[in-house]
């Protein structure tokens, strides 16, 4: 907006010259005499049309960057919630990077943590909890099988006397890997084992039972677990799935305590906006994500840029834009679309 005073003579003088310097899309935003009592003293203003285009771009979220239009674009095809993809999109503008993937890296290190495990030596066992059928125990053993080809001492505790066939599962993994299995039934049970194998082995983890997060008494029984034994939990949440129900899923187990979201079957969805949502609900760090079913090489630690390129891969980059984009576009890189099982 500019504002002017003119002064003159008359009214009809001083409107003349505000008409031929502001135009007649001029406001008088007052009128007086003028100090000496001659005359006339006008002040005027005049909108400038950027001002409401800036305001209107930035509310409509058209006045963004190529890069941040790709982010944007990437983010909706995942099905991220409109608040989430607003944020990211922001953060993605805000630095000037080298292509769309890089812009999208920047607002995943700008809006989420990323802490892998340690491969090595960890003060604290790590407890896998998550909804039934989410990977858990699968999981477990890539785990301990990661760790057991680094050369680290290794110990599994299962929990989870639930399921059917949950332990013998676990086992048939431990057993080839060499790996110490203890099976316990409690939190009293818990805890004794941990203080065991603490002592033993350099990284313990341990499988859980499915737990309804919805369910009050599931997630104090997660509690009573937790505090038993000073374990670390670690969200293990499927990719692929509703959004809105990942975030309520992620926000309950971050409420109990888990620090670290841990995503399976990448393998076997297009869309990550799930595993973004249930983070952002639940306030949890990324560690790693599974690629595939092989127990030796299934996991895979992710950092911003990693998961920048499973979002928005950069061969996409070099498509063409088009209204609805092949589904081959936005697959994620280095993921085959057929798993022998």
């Amino acid at each position: 907006m500019r504002l002017k005073s003119y002064n003159a003579p008359t009214m009809a003088e001083a409107m003349r010259m505000v008409r031929e310097e502001l135009g007649e899309d001029a406001i008088i935003v007052s009128t007086q005499r003028s100090s000496d009592g001659q005359g006339v003293r006008i002040t005027a203003a005049l909108e400038d049309p950027g001002d409401d285009d800036d305001i209107n771009r930035a509310l409509s979220g058209k006045d963004i960057t190529p890069f941040g239009e790709r982010v944007r674009e990437a983010l909706e095809y995942h099905g991220t919630p409109a608040r989430l993809v607003e944020k990211m999109v922001q953060a993605a503008m805000a630095v000037e990077v080298g292509s769309p993937t890089m812009a999208c890296a920047t607002a995943l290190e700008d809006h989420f943590d990323f802490a892998p495990l340690p491969e090595r030596k960890s003060p604290r066992p790590f407890m896998l909890v998550g909804p039934p059928g989410s990977g858990k125990t699968i999981t477990t053993a890539k785990l301990a099988a990661r760790a057991r080809l680094a050369g680290r001492p290794v110990g599994v505790i299962t929990a989870d006397t639930i399921r059917a066939g949950a332990v013998e599962q676990l086992a048939a993994f431990t057993s080839i890997l060499e790996v110490d299995l203890r099976q316990v039934r409690g939190a009293d049970g818990l805890g004794l084992a941990v203080n065991d194998m603490m002592s033993k082995y350099d990284l313990v983890f341990i499988d859980s039972p499915g737990l309804n997060p919805f369910s009050q008494h599931d997630m104090n029984f997660l509690k009573t677990l937790i505090n038993a034994a000073d374990v670390e939990p670690i969200l293990v949440l499927a990719a692929g799935g509703d959004a809105s129900e990942a975030a309520d899923i992620g926000e309950a187990f971050g409420a109990s305590g888990a620090t670290r979201l841990l995503a399976t079957r990448l393998d076997m969805t297009r869309r990550l906006g799930a595993i973004l949502s249930a983070a952002d609900a639940g306030r949890l760090m990324f560690s790693e994500v599974s690629l595939n079913p092989h127990v030796a090489t299934g996991l895979c630690a992710v950092n911003p840029v990693s998961m920048a390129r499973l979002i928005l891969p950069p061969e996409e980059e070099l498509q063409p834009r088009v209204e609805e984009p092949p589904a081959q576009v936005l697959r994620p890189i280095g993921i085959r679309s057929e798993v022998k099982r």
